[in-house]
C-alpha cells in the first residue's frame, strides 16, 4: 500500500496509536527508575537513622534529612552543635522632646511613638562552653562608644570575663527615628543637644538585658544560614559615585547595590525554633526627617511581622522568639525606590550634584513606594520580611566548627597602608568635607551646599575659620580632593569631636565569618573587604567561609567609600572621615583578624590603644522637666475628644487626653506602655488588651502646650481582620508634681475612652 503513493504516510489511527505506544514506554522508564530510588534512599536513610522505624515516622525521617529542616513535632532529638540563647529587651527611653538621631536636623525631635525599640542578643557557645560569641542588633541609629564602653563594663561586672570586647559585638540597626544623646564625641553634641542621660541609660540597660535573657536561657541547638534576592527594596543614592569605580570590577556586579540577604536560623536540640538574625543592606529612611514618632523603621517592621508570626497571641515584645533584621554595607543604598525628585516641580533631580533648577539640593527628596512615609515603611519592611520568611523556612545549610573572635583597638587616624610593594599611604586625622553639610536625598541638608563639592566655599570658609579655627596644611594635603569643613580631628574642646580610636572585630560561627564594621560602608566597599577577607580565610586553609558585613558596629566612624568614589565628594565621601585610603586601612586590619583566627594566632595580635572615657555628666540643652499642670475643671487622664460609637475595620479611631510630659515615665519606670487597645469579654465579663504602643496600628502623639499644659491624642488604624465587638482605648502616664521642701514626685494616672463597637465590614 506503501508503494502505490508517492510518499509512505500513516493513517490518523496509526498516528494516535503509536503516540500512546510512546506515552506508555516513558511512563513505565519513570516508574522503574522512582522504585529504584526509592530502594535506594530508604537503605541510605537506614544508615543515618539509629533504629528501624514504622513507615509513617519514616516519611518524618526522610523530609528531615532531605530538607535539614527539624520538626517540633518529630520527637527525635538531633544531634546539636552548639549552646544557643537568644534575648529581647526594651531600649526605647524616651520619646519626647529629644532630639532623633540620624537626620542631623536640630528641628526633628520626639514627639509620641509608633513602635518601640529593642535590643536582641543572640548567644552562641561551643557545648562544652569554653568560647563564646554574642551578636546583638539593637534599634538605634548606630553604637556610640560610649554605648559599648558602659555596656561591656556592665557585662564584667556581672560576668566576669565571659563577655569582653573581642566576643560581643554591638550592632546598630541605624533607623533615624530613635532618641540621640548618647555620645561622647563633641561633634555629635550639636544635633543632639548634648549627652543625655535617660537615653543612654535606656540603650545601655537595654542592650544588657537583651544579653542577661540570652545567657539565662542557652539551649543545645543547630544554627543554618541560607541567602536570597530582595527586589523592589532599594536603589543606589549615589549612581554617579558608584560609577567611578572600575568598568571591569561592576561588571562582576548585576546591581549597584547588594541585593543579597544573608539569613542565620537558630533551633534548639527538640526543633523548636528560638530566631533568627538577618542581614541586608537598606538604609532604615522610610520615615522621613519630618517624622517625630520614635520608631524603627522599615527593618523593625520586619522585625515586628516575624515575631508576631512566631509568637502566637503575644503582644509586641512578648513571646520566646526573636527575629533581628541587622544593617550591613548600606551606605549608598537607598529604600526610596522612586528615586529622586524636585518637590516643589516633580521633575527629576537624578543629577551628580541632586540640585533643582528651583530651590537647589534642598528641594531634591527621594520618595518611598508608598502614599506616605508610613505606607512606605509597610512596603519595603514587608518585602525583606517576607524574602526572610522563605529564605528561614527552606534554610537547609548548616553551621558547623568552631567559634572564634578577634579584636583590635586601632588608632584610625595614623594607619599605614602598603598598597603595593612601592606604594606606602597613609589615613588621617578625621574631617568632614563641605558636602557633609548637604545631606543627602534621603535628608537634605540646610542653606546651600551641594553634593559632590570638590572646592570649598569661601564665606563658609571664614566663617569656620573664625569660630573653629582653619585646617592645617596637613590635614587639608591628606584629605584631597575633599574640601574640609570641619577639621573635626584637630578639634578638642570640650572633649575630642570625633574619635581617633576604633575597634576592628571578625567573630567566627563555624563556617561563617561576621565582620563587624565601625560604620556605614558603601556597596562597593563593602564588597571589596567581604573579598578580601575570605581570600585570607582561604589562603589560610579555611576555604569556603560564608563572610556577612555586620554595619555600625561599635563605635561610629561614618562613612567608608572606596578610593574611586572618594575623588566624586558626594555626601557618603566628604562623611569618610578618615581620609581617601579608609577603606585601604580597613581592608589591611581586617586582613590581619581573618588571618589570625585562620592560623588560630589571635593571641598574638596586639591590643591596641584603648579608647577614652571622658567624665561628662548629664550635659543637655534639652529642656528640663517642668511640674505639668491640666486646665481649669480637668484632671490628667481627662478626656479632650471623645471617640464615636461605632467603627468599621480599616477606619482610624482617634482620642484626645488631658496629658502629660511622657519623659515622666520614661524617666522614672522602665518599659511603661502609653496606651492599649483593649476588648470586652462579655464570657468574663472583663476588658483584655489586644494591641500597645508597640503595636504598628496604634499611633501616640504628645503636643506641648504652654505653662504645663499638654495633650496627647492616640490613633488606632483598624487593621483589616479586626474581631467586631466592643473596644476601649486606655492612655497611661505620670505627671510631675512639687511638693513642700522642694521635694519632686512622678504620679502616676490613666485615662479610657467610651466603648466603642466595631462592626463587621
Amino acid at each position: 500500500m506503501c508503494r502505490k503513493r508517492s510518499k509512505c504516510s500513516f493513517s490518523r489511527l496509526e498516528v494516535v496509536l503509536i503516540v500512546c505506544l510512546v506515552l506508555m514506554i516513558m511512563v513505565t522508564v519513570v516508574l522503574l527508575l522512582l522504585h529504584f530510588l526509592a530502594k535506594e534512599s530508604n537503605s541510605k536513610l537506614r544508615y543515618f537513622s539509629p533504629t528501624t522505624a514504622p513507615c509513617s515516622k519514616q516519611t518524618k525521617h526522610i523530609e528531615i534529612f532531605s530538607h535539614s529542616v527539624i520538626s517540633a513535632s518529630n520527637s527525635t532529638k538531633v544531634t546539636p552543635n552548639y549552646l544557643l540563647g537568644v534575648g529581647r529587651a526594651d531600649c526605647t527611653g524616651p520619646v519626647a522632646e529629644i532630639p532623633l538621631m540620624g537626620y542631623a536636623n536640630p528641628d526633628q525631635v520626639g514627639g509620641g511613638i509608633l513602635i518601640r525599640l529593642y535590643s536582641r542578643a543572640f548567644i552562641v557557645a561551643d557545648l562544652d562552653d569554653s568560647r563564646r560569641v554574642v551578636f546583638v542588633s539593637a534599634d538605634i541609629g548606630m553604637v556610640s562608644q560610649r554605648v559599648r564602653l558602659e555596656v561591656l563594663k556592665k557585662l564584667k561586672s556581672k560576668y566576669g570575663e565571659l563577655y569582653r570586647q573581642d566576643n560581643v559585638i554591638l550592632s546598630g540597626t541605624h533607623t533615624h527615628s530613635g532618641p540621640g544623646g548618647y555620645f561622647q564625641y563633641t561633634l555629635f553634641w550639636f544635633t543632639s543637644k548634648g549627652l543625655i542621660r535617660p537615653s543612654l541609660n535606656a540603650i545601655v540597660n537595654g542592650i544588657v538585658k537583651s544579653i542577661d535573657i540570652a545567657h539565662q536561657n542557652m539551649k543545645r541547638g543547630r544554627l543554618f544560614i541560607n541567602r536570597g534576592t530582595v527586589e523592589n527594596s532599594q536603589i543606589n543614592r549615589s549612581p554617579f559615585s558608584y560609577l567611578k569605580n572600575p568598568a571591569s570590577e561592576r561588571s562582576r556586579y548585576s546591581s549597584n547595590t547588594d541585593k543579597e540577604m544573608v539569613m542565620l536560623k537558630m533551633v534548639d536540640e527538640d526543633g523548636h525554633e528560638l530566631g533568627l538574625i538577618s542581614w541586608f543592606a537598606v538604609h532604615p529612611v522610610s520615615m522621613n526627617n519630618t517624622n517625630h514618632l520614635v520608631n524603627s523603621d522599615n527593618v523593625g517592621y520586619a522585625s515586628y511581622l516575624f515575631e508576631q508570626e512566631k509568637n502566637k497571641g503575644m503582644l509586641p515584645g512578648e513571646g520566646s522568639f526573636v527575629a533581628a533584621f541587622a544593617s550591613s554595607n548600606l551606605g549608598d543604598v537607598s529604600p526610596n525606590t522612586k528615586g529622586p525628585f524636585c518637590v516643589n516641580t516633580g521633575e527629576s533631580c537624578n543629577n551628580p550634584q541632586s540640585t533643582c533648577p528651583v530651590g537647589g539640593a534642598t528641594m531634591c527628596m527621594a520618595m518611598g513606594p508608598g502614599n506616605d512615609m508610613f505606607d512606605s515603611t509597610r512596603i519595603i519592611g514587608q518585602n525583606i520580611y517576607l524574602k526572610a520568611r522563605e529564605l528561614y523556612e527552606k534554610a537547609s545549610q548548616e553551621v558547623t566548627g568552631p567559634l572564634s573572635s578577634a579584636h583590635q583597638w586601632v588608632n584610625m587616624s595614623d594607619v599605614s597602608v602598603e598598597l603595593n610593594a612601592t606604594h606606602t599611604v597613609k589615613t588621617c586625622k578625621p574631617a568632614l568635607g563641605h558636602s557633609f553639610a548637604a545631606g543627602t536625598i534621603d535628608g537634605v541638608g540646610a542653606f546651600n551646599f551641594t553634593q559632590g563639592s570638590v572646592e570649598g566655599d569661601p564665606f563658609w570658609d571664614k566663617i569656620r575659620d573664625q569660630l573653629l579655627g582653619e585646617p592645617s596644611n596637613e590635614t587639608k594635603a591628606c584629605h584631597k580632593p575633599k574640601p574640609i569643613l570641619f577639621s573635626t580631628g584637630e578639634m578638642t574642646w570640650p572633649h575630642p569631636w570625633h574619635p581617633d580610636i576604633v575597634d576592628v572585630q571578625i567573630a567566627a560561627i563555624g563556617s561563617l565569618a561576621i565582620v563587624a564594621v565601625p560604620g556605614e560602608f558603601t556597596t562597593m566597599s563593602g564588597r571589596r573587604l567581604r573579598e578580601a577577607v575570605k581570600r585570607e580565610f582561604d589562603f589560610h586553609g579555611t576555604p569556603r567561609m560564608d563572610v556577612v558585613i555586620a554595619g555600625l558596629c561599635n563605635v561610629y566612624t561614618h562613612y567608608i567609600t572606596t578610593y574611586e568614589e572618594y575623588q566624586v565628594q558626594r555626601y557618603e565621601a566628604a562623611s569618610t572621615i578618615y581620609g581617601p585610603h579608609t577603606l585601604s586601612a580597613y581592608i589591611q586590619l581586617y586582613r590581619g583578624l581573618a588571618r589570625a583566627i585562620a592560623t588560630d594566632t589571635i593571641q598574638d595580635l596586639p591590643r591596641g590603644p584603648e579608647p577614652p572615657v571622658f567624665n561628662i555628666g548629664n550635659m543637655t540643652l534639652v529642656p528640663p522637666l517642668t511640674p505639668d499642670r491640666v486646665p481649669a475643671s480637668k484632671t490628667f487622664g481627662d478626656v479632650l475628644q471623645e471617640v464615636r460609637q461605632q467603627y468599621r475595620a480599616r477606619e482610624v479611631i482617634e482620642v484626645t487626653f488631658v496629658g502629660a510630659n511622657p519623659r515622666n515615665s520614661a524617666e522614672n519606670t522602665t518599659e511603661h506602655n502609653f496606651l492599649t487597645v483593649e476588648r470586652y469579654t462579655s464570657t468574663s465579663y472583663s476588658w483584655h488588651v489586644v494591641q500597645n504602643d508597640a503595636s504598628w496600628d496604634t499611633r501616640f502623639y504628645w503636643t506641648k502646650g504652654l505653662l504645663g499644659r499638654s495633650n496627647v491624642t492616640i490613633e488606632w488604624h483598624i487593621p483589616h481582620g479586626t474581631e467586631p465587638g466592643i473596644y476601649r482605648i486606655r492612655y497611661f502616664g505620670h505627671y510631675k508634681k512639687k511638693l513642700p521642701n522642694n521635694h519632686i514626685a512622678f504620679i502616676p494616672f490613666e485615662g479610657a475612652s467610651s466603648a466603642f463597637e466595631i462592626t463587621a465590614l
